[in-house]
């Protein structure tokens, strides 16, 4: 932990004092999105103290050219990442002549903002004393709105507490920004055109290269005395990319004066004229009216929560941690538009370029399943399958594969690879066995083998012609081998025979071959269809079952444990425990070399392959692994405490099981890996929900049916969450006692508890 002022509370994220020096974190932490567009919680008035300016458009992205000292044969020739978006919410503040600023302020008390995920608005309040002298209570509300995604809402009030004032709103919109990791320092957006219509503003811009074109908009309404004003803008200024508007308002001591301001983006992706749709979409906002909008809000939440909702009890930290985590998942992505995917850091930050990882396929998929009707868990395994020939382009004109062989990107936007780390690139080739076992994971729990026939199984030949390819044959060992990896662990590289990479690979080509199998029996004119298409033998199928069923597999018969790779036991093994705490984190402190070297794991590994393959090992070799590796783990990546979690609940190791839940649900709001002010780890956040459902849960699917095996953490009173479970609502109540299931349908399901069956009928 290391930080420690956001208060507890069941529903809310809660700030209270003006700390300068966490301006940034909080940025973080109480961004608000709604799954088209997000923002970080800057201030709408203007702050001349240290800041992270950052709005986001779900899609928008930009080619930034790769920055690297030396060139490589199929090096990525860019680093695709989500823009800083057009600032909408900007509305400077003149108080009795003086610009409001809180970093000049003579005295700022009473602050307080709060991240309401109960009901999905940001709050902010406080008393100023400005330069002048001049004393004001101000007090603001903004939300993106659910219903209407390409809304913004701000609610902005001021009081003049010691003296009348005379206060100009200066709200503005504005094209004219940057990212805060841009390369080499260039703009993104090209100024196309500015509009003006009473209230009205539009400032048009497009990206550059990719010429995503955007109209960020706004509507002003000026209130005071609790009434509207009818005014128009006092003065304008325009330029080619900003358009602000001056509103003169004499507001008497003790009065409230205020301005509500209508914004946000009308994209290209979904419009063909954005300047209309922008008008259109200003009207609806209009009709409805502020109070409306913020009531649609509420229920609009309060549908989320109904299915999504995770209740502890007696742990009040615990409780905030894992709805923050399932709010923020809710704010990514709803599951609307398969062209979208979920970034690393969602709409709070621009780290890891706001593209898609393997996270999704491997995290983000069970929580969505669980959670949303199936369709949004298909549109995630659509987004690789309307992508594959450009995994197979990736594996063709980077790497020299041939023959369909598809290696799906680290890191993309368009399926294209625009990571910008050779070692992570073109080593970490693990991620293709993650989007394989999605589909797995996908037929298991929803039931639908429709996907398969359908697309899937083209997207899983395609990546077991992947690992036939890569895999190279061993005469010393007799076995096919797979080197030149990163695996799971990238503080390692170039490593030889890495376990988890080796299974996945194996476990790739046999499901591929069994899903062959089983489409040409039960969907003959689909499996003629994808055969034409592909091209594929019996003699090539014969060629990678010989490569699939003489993997290798390092490992050590003296110790019972696989080995992460070749040599690992080579390493000066010195358990994390007995590693300085000043040391800590080793990726801010050590150099890379020694990082290497060392025996220091960043996230699961071989135990990842436990966690996906659970079932093909027993618990004692679960246990020994475990009991291992984790010795030597720093959890230096969001994606690492989740998993252990859930092995730790498996193992019966209950403490170590809470303690690793803490620590991921509280990633972000404690801030453990120093680093919250970059923006909040979404995708890790599925791995939070993962931990109580599948860890403390027990949640399995085996033979196409629910298995739970509850646990509870001493710390807590009870604990409760739903599924959806093919079209059904079951709901899991657990507490020190007994377990309780009940369930929403039309017909009766059989779960299993403790390896028991129980019939569950449904509610009436």
């Amino acid at each position: 932990m290391n930080q420690d002022y956001i208060k507890p509370d069941n529903w809310s994220i809660i700030e209270e004092g003006f700390d300068r020096e966490s301006v940034k974190s909080s940025e973080s932490l109480f961004s608000i999105g709604n799954g088209a567009m997000g923002q970080r919680a800057n201030f709408e008035e203007n702050y001349s103290g240290e800041t992270f300016q950052g709005s986001y458009i779900a899609g928008i992205y930009y080619p930034d050219k790769t920055k690297v000292g030396w060139w490589k044969n199929g090096y990525p020739k860019y680093f695709a990442k989500v823009l800083n978006a057009p600032n909408w919410i900007g509305i400077n503040i003149e108080i009795n002549g003086e610009d409001f600023d809180l970093n000049t302020c003579i005295e700022v008390k009473n602050f307080r903002r709060e991240l309401n995920m109960k009901e999905g608005w940001y709050h902010r309040s406080f008393q100023a004393t400005l330069k002048n002298g001049t004393e004001v209570e101000v007090e603001i509300r903004r939300f993106l709105s659910l219903d209407l995604d390409e809304v913004g809402v701000i609610n902005y009030e001021i009081t003049p507490l010691n003296k009348d004032a005379k206060i100009i709103y200066k709200p503005y919109i504005d094209a004219g920004v940057t990212n805060e990791d841009a390369n080499w320092e260039e703009k993104f957006w090209e100024p196309l055109d500015v509009k003006k219509s009473g209230n009205e503003a539009f400032v048009t811009a497009q990206t550059f290269k990719t010429h995503f074109k955007v109209t960020t908009f706004m509507q002003n309404t000026i209130y005071a005395k609790g009434e509207k004003q009818n005014l128009s803008p006092t003065s304008v200024d325009t330029i080619a990319d900003k358009i602000l508007f001056y509103y003169d308002v004499i507001v008497a001591k003790g009065e409230k004066s205020g301005i509500q301001k209508i914004g946000g983006y009308t994209v290209s992706l979904n419009h063909t004229d954005t300047i209309s749709a922008a008008e259109n979409v200003i009207q609806k906002a209009l009709a409805k009216g502020y109070n409306q909008l913020l009531q649609d809000q509420i229920d609009a939440w309060a549908k989320i929560w109904e299915m999504s909702d995770i209740t502890i009890d007696g742990d009040v930290k615990a409780q905030q941690g894992i709805r923050f985590n399932i709010f923020q998942l809710n704010q990514t992505y709803l599951g609307k538009d398969s062209r979208l995917n979920i970034g690393p850091k969602g709409f709070t930050g621009e780290k890891y370029g706001g593209s898609t990882y393997w996270d999704t396929e491997a995290y983000c998929i069970p929580f969505y399943m669980a959670t949303k009707d199936q369709q949004v868990a298909r549109n995630l395994l659509t987004y690789r399958y309307n992508q594959l020939d450009k995994a197979i382009e990736n594996a063709e004109v980077n790497l020299g594969f041939k023959n369909g062989a598809a290696l799906y990107p680290m890191v993309t936007m368009n399926g294209e690879e625009c990571h910008n780390e050779w070692e992570i690139t073109h080593e970490e080739i693990h991620r293709n066995g993650a989007i394989a076992f999605a589909i797995y994971n996908y037929h298991r729990f929803t039931g639908d083998y429709s996907y398969i026939p359908e697309k899937g199984l083209e997207v899983l030949i395609g990546i077991a012609r992947f690992w036939h390819q890569r895999a190279s044959f061993s005469k010393n060992k007799n076995q096919y081998m797979i080197l030149g990896v990163t695996g799971p662990n990238e503080y390692e590289n170039n490593i030889n025979n890495n376990f988890y990479t080796n299974y996945i690979a194996k476990w790739c080509i046999d499901y591929a071959y069994e899903q062959i199998q089983k489409v040409s029996l039960e969907y003959p004119s689909d499996h003629k269809r994808i055969m034409e298409k592909v091209k594929l033998s019996e003699t090539e199928l014969q060629e990678w079952n010989k490569v699939a069923g003489n993997m290798y597999f390092p490992k050590s018969e003296e110790m019972g444990i696989y080995l992460q790779q070749d040599g690992f036991l080579d390493k000066e093994l010195v358990p994390v425990k007995d590693l300085d705490r000043s040391q800590r984190p080793i990726n801010q402190k050590w150099s890379w070399d020694r990082v290497l070297r060392s025996p220091y794991i960043k996230q699961a590994d071989v135990l990842q392959c436990f966690y996906f393959f659970e079932d093909h090992f027993s618990k004692d070799e679960l246990e020994r692994n475990f009991d291992f590796y984790e010795s030597f783990t720093v959890h230096e990546s969001s994606l690492s405490p989740c998993v252990h979690s859930i092995q730790a609940a498996l193992l019966d190791k209950m403490d170590m099981a809470y303690a690793f839940y803490l620590r991921t649900s509280r990633l972000d709001l404690d801030d453990y890996n120093k680093e919250v002010e970059e923006g909040c780890h979404i995708t890790s956040m599925a791995g939070t929900w993962m931990s109580i459902v599948e860890g403390f849960g027990g949640m399995r699917v085996k033979n196409d049916a629910l298995h739970f095996s509850p646990k509870i953490p001493k710390e807590w009173g009870g604990y409760s969450f739903k599924i959806n479970f093919r079209n059904q609502i079951l709901k899991i109540a657990v507490d020190h006692k007994e377990t309780k299931l009940s369930l929403e349908g039309n017909k009766e399901l059989t779960v299993y508890v403790n390896g028991t069956p129980v019939l569950v009928q449904p509610k009436n």
